[in-house]
Order: C-alpha cells, then structure tokens, then sequence
C-alpha cells in the first residue's frame, strides 16, 4: 500500500466536505477498501449522504420545540384548573387510591405536541395500497381529538408512502387471480398452529422457494414481521450471550434482544470501527464480574434502515464477523426484492455468500404485496426453531392466499414465471430510484441515505413543518409520510417517501413538481451544497482508486 494513501483520503475528504456528501461516502467506502489489508469489500461505490444540519436551522427547531413545551405547560395550567377542556385519559375519583396505571407526565408530548399534527397519520384508504390510492376525507372539531369521516373520498392520490416496491399491491393480474384461487380452495384462515393441524402443503411449498431464493439450505415461514424477530431472537440468544445491535435498529430487533436476556451493547450506526472496539473489548474482558467468555456473540444489523434509508456495510460487518468468531443476524425487511440485480436483497446487492450471513431474516410485507416474514440458513438452524421458536410454537399459520401471493410474485422476480415481468420490475425500481434521488438533490432539499434504496427520507427539522409538509402535499393530491420524535431524533423530523417499480415518470415528476412548490412555501431547500457533476465525481473517484497500490 502507498505510504501516502491516508493523507490522499484525508485531502479528499476535506476537498469535497463542502461540495457533495454524495462524494464523501465513495471516499469513505475505498478507505475501508485501502485500509483494509489490501482486501477488496466492495466491487462497487458505496455512496451514502448525510448532510449535517444547518445550524440557524437547528437553533430554530429547538427553539420550535421550547415554544411548544413552554405552551403545552401553560394549558397543562388551565385544563387543572378546569379553564381549558381535559380530553386526555385519567384515572377515575374511585380509583384515586389504587397503584396509578396512568403517568399523565407521560402523556406530556402526545398531548401537547403530536395532537396538533395527529391528522398527518392514521388516515384510513380504501382502495389497494398501490401506485395510486383512495383515500378517505375526514374533519375534526376538537383539534385533532377526534375525527368524522365527511363521506367524501380523494381519488388517485399519488401513494408515495407505501413500502410497494415491486408493485406487487395489485388487486389484478397473476398474483391476486392466484390469491383468489387459494381462497377458495384453502380458505382465509388456517385456525391452528403449524404444530397441529395447521401445517398446509402452501407452507411446505413457500418455505421451500424462499430457501431457493435466498440461497441457503433452509428457510421457515411466519404469520408476523414483527413476530420474526421479536419471537425468534430469544430461542437464538440468552443468558450469558451478548448482543451487538445497531443504533438504529428496528424496534422489533429491540424488543427481540431484550427479551432474550442477553447482555445488549449498542454500536453507531454503520460505524465499523464502534463495531469492532465492542467486538475486540468482548473477546478480551469477556462476561461481566467473571470474566468469562460469552457463550455467544450476535450482530444485529439491517438491510436497509426504514428512517435513514442507509445500507448496512455488509462485506466489512461479515469481514469483522469472521475475524472475532462471531454471528451476524441480518433483518431484510425492506432490502429483499428491493436490491440487488436479482432482488435478493442486500447480499445480491454486494454480490456476497449467502452462507456468510449465519441468520437471514426478512418480511413479506414490502417487495412482496404480502404479510409475514422467514428466516433462512442451516437446516440445523431453521430445525431447532420449528421446535424453539415461540412464533412457530403458538402462532396461528400463515392465511393460505397470503402464502399464495408470495410465491406467485417470488417467483415472477425469479423470472419462474415464464416472463420477464420480475427483471422489468427491478429494473424500473432502480431506475425510478435514481432519478427521484437525483432530482430532489438538484432541488436543493436534504436527503438522506444510499444512492440506490429506494427509502428516502426528505429532511424537515422544524415540529410546525411536519403537520404543514403533509397537509401540503395531500392538498395536491400526493399521499406522503411524515415522522417525527420519537421515532427520529428530536430536531431530525423528515418526510419518508418509498419509491416503487409501479410509479411512472408522469408520477414522479407530478410529486416532485409538488414537493418543489411545497418547499419553496415551506422553505426546505435547506442545502447549502452543490451538486458535482457526474464526469467530476468519476475524476474524483479515479484519483483515489489510483493510490490503491
């Protein structure tokens, strides 16, 4: 390696901190690929944005929120004083000497805070959730307390907050004729557990084209994304194991390492070298007081992180999974049939083994139009969850038209089909992907996460503007989401759109004409960078790559 290789990174890095955040992760990315004994991780950039957060911008959304609290405590003041109405659950007079099940502190932010915006969520459609939506009108007369539905309904309502994105939320074509024919044969219900008389040829036939997708020796199937990681983990982690989870992991892989009892440490997100100091300290202190080694250490990680829009880097998770003898458990709940050439997640993506990763997990609720997740790896492993797994045990099976849908668009993107209808898909994903990308960096709007997921949060900060983006944008039609504390940082509110293969160029370009109009009224166009052209980022690249050797 180049003695000089470092100091060419660092220049660069400094070099293009002020231009493209696009450009500083490619950095990034070969400096693992350098640093990294010579090894090469990726056979590709890895370009991921993160602009910081404009300071005048961050005082004034703090300053939002100290206006908000000061508020919310002075009508605090006067609901207790009966000035105001009290609309908020409390406990009852009779009750007032019992162990109180309500801390009205708690209740602090939802009442003051998320009420005055509440009518951005829960808002109930009534069509397929696919390329374009119905959705119902609803009014309220309390401040968002409650709502009456006005018997009017928005028609073809641009749906750019559904995690559609192969298109397969159809209600025509092979997977819903499938679906139907399923229903009528197998009914809607299973009525028991995969351990008793619930177990249908259906199942044996999706576990079995699940593993094949993947590419590993087994796969086992379940009635809940949720469940499959928050069941599952605790048959495969406990008492004297430790588990290493991202930052910003899922609150199902959460809930899972909590519940298994594990020792949890938190490293930051799609940090490396955070990674590696927790790895390095287990092995060498091993357990708490005794000292012992673990009995077990697992790496939580995602595909692609659903409120960041990032990808895990996992060719140097897998390389520091090997080194210090770890496991790595990889949830691709919104990776699987969103990346890769052949939409087999974010392992095609990095064009990795599949029998790297020691626990594939993943949902059929988003690239799939279904519900449920699996897992996937050793048949010792997906054996002794059949017999460990609470989710397995206890759960009622998965609805045969469910399972029928699954296989029908699984194998369409395996192209089993007998068409190319699966490739056209991932093709027009990923196109549609970058140029929605592209032009919301030419606009001027902060975005996070990875050139390629098809997740893409839009940056909003202030509290007022997260109620104001979404009111905006459903004024012109355009179904968004928007996501506040406490599911993002405080001062980091954003809108979170998810692009899909069933948007047209004349969908897209009506929802960013949209979103343009509704930045400039909200002034969102926050980034104060400029864009480098493509043949300056490949000078930019070439130069680094140069000092490989």
């Amino acid at each position: 390696m180049h003695k000089n290789s470092y100091k060419v990174i660092n220049k660069l890095k400094v070099q293009l901190h002020s231009v493209n955040p696009r450009v500083v992760y490619s950095v990034l990315c070969m400096q693992s690929h350098i640093v990294g004994h010579n090894a090469v991780l990726y056979n590709k950039p890895f370009v991921e944005s993160f602009e910081e957060t404009p300071l005048l911008v961050a005082v004034l959304t703090y300053m939002g929120y100290g206006i908000l609290t000061l508020f919310g405590y002075l009508r605090d003041f006067l609901r207790h004083w009966k000035i105001e109405k009290c609309r908020v659950a409390s406990e009852r007079d009779e009750q007032k000497d019992f162990v109180p099940l309500y801390q009205d502190f708690e209740n602090f932010y939802t009442r003051n805070l998320y009420m005055r915006i509440r009518d951005n969520w829960n808002r109930p459609i009534c069509s397929v959730p696919g390329a374009k939506m119905d959705v119902v009108e609803r009014v309220t007369h309390d401040y968002n307390w409650t709502f009456e539905h006005t018997g009017t309904v928005l028609k073809n309502v641009i749906n750019m907050g559904s995690y559609n994105y192969l298109g397969f939320a159809e209600n025509t074509g092979p997977c819903a004729d499938s679906a139907a024919e399923a229903t009528v044969k197998y009914g809607v219900g299973v009525s028991g557990t995969r351990h008793e008389i619930g177990n249908l040829d259906k199942h044996e036939e999706l576990e079995k084209l699940v593993a094949r997708f993947l590419g590993v020796e087994s796969s086992m199937a379940f009635g809940m994304g949720f469940a499959t990681n928050s069941m599952n983990i605790p048959s495969l982690a406990g008492k004297g194991c430790l588990t290493l989870s991202d930052e910003l992991n899922h609150a199902s892989l959460v809930l899972g390492a909590r519940l298994s009892g594990s020792t949890i440490r938190v490293f930051k997100h799609n940090n490396m070298q955070s990674l590696e100091k927790l790895l390095r300290d287990a092995i060498v202190h091993g357990q708490p007081r005794t000292h012992r080694p673990w009995k077990k250490i697992v790496i939580l990680v995602e595909g692609i992180y659903s409120m960041e829009g990032s990808i895990v880097r996992l060719p140097e998770v897998i390389a520091l999974k090997k080194k210090y003898k770890a496991y790595l458990y990889l949830d691709e709940a919104h990776s699987i049939g969103a990346l890769g050439p052949r939409g087999r997640g974010v392992v095609d993506y990095f064009g990795v083994d599949p029998h790297d990763v020691d626990i594939m997990m993943g949902t059929f609720t988003k690239s799939f139009g279904a519900s449920g997740g699996y897992i996937g790896g050793k048949k010792e492993l997906i054996d002794y969850l059949r017999t460990h797994s609470h989710s397995a045990i206890y759960a009622t099976s998965m609805s045969p038209p469910v399972a029928q849908q699954i296989i029908t668009s699984m194998k369409c993107i395996m192209g089993e089909d007998g068409t190319t209808l699966g490739q056209e898909r991932l093709r027009q994903l990923s196109e549609n992907t970058t140029y929605f990308r592209r032009r919301l960096h030419e606009m001027g709007f902060i975005i996070y996460g990875n050139e390629n997921s098809p997740v893409v949060p839009l940056m909003l900060y202030m509290p007022a503007k997260i109620g104001a983006f979404g009111r905006e944008m459903l004024k012109r039609n355009i179904g968004i989401v928007v996501v506040g504390f406490p599911a993002t940082p405080i001062i980091e509110s954003r809108a979170r759109f998810c692009v899909s293969a069933a948007h047209t160029k004349d969908m897209l370009d009506t929802a960013l004409n949209a979103i343009s109009e509704v930045g400039d009224l909200l002034q969102l166009k926050y980034s104060r960078r400029t864009r480098l052209s493509d043949d300056e980022e490949a000078d930019h690249l070439s130069y680094l790559v140069s000092y490989e050797d």
